[in-house]
């Protein structure tokens, strides 16, 4: 039920294992990119998402362990192209902040 993001936000998807990832739209109304990432922090690819579109938008790899979706156009805009890559240590201490673990980011 998304209706609005703010600009420069993003929600993260964070995984306990990698594998082929697949995102919907159901009740979302906004145009918005996901970005799908490996273990290692590293973009694999970047794929448009349609609102309400509820067939579901997969990732062409089988490793993917973050996914992030952003506003549609962020990721070109801010030159985040295939390749760029998370910062796992600080994404780990990110959460831990919130008193959350993941042990897929445990070295």
């Amino acid at each position: 039920y998304r209706k609005k993001l703010a600009k420069g936000h993003g929600m993260l998807f964070l995984f306990e294992k990698p594998e082929r990832r697949g995102f919907w739209m159901r009740n979302t109304s906004i145009p918005l990119d996901i970005g799908y990432f490996n273990a290692e922090g590293r973009l694999l690819e970047v794929r448009k998402l349609f609102p309400y579109n509820e067939l579901t938008v997969s990732s062409a790899s089988n490793r993917v362990l973050i996914a992030v979706e952003t506003n549609r156009g962020w990721y070109e805009a801010n030159g985040v192209g295939k390749g760029a890559r998370i910062d796992i240590k600080a994404l780990k201490s990110a959460i831990e902040r919130r008193g959350q673990t993941n042990s897929a980011l445990e070295d």
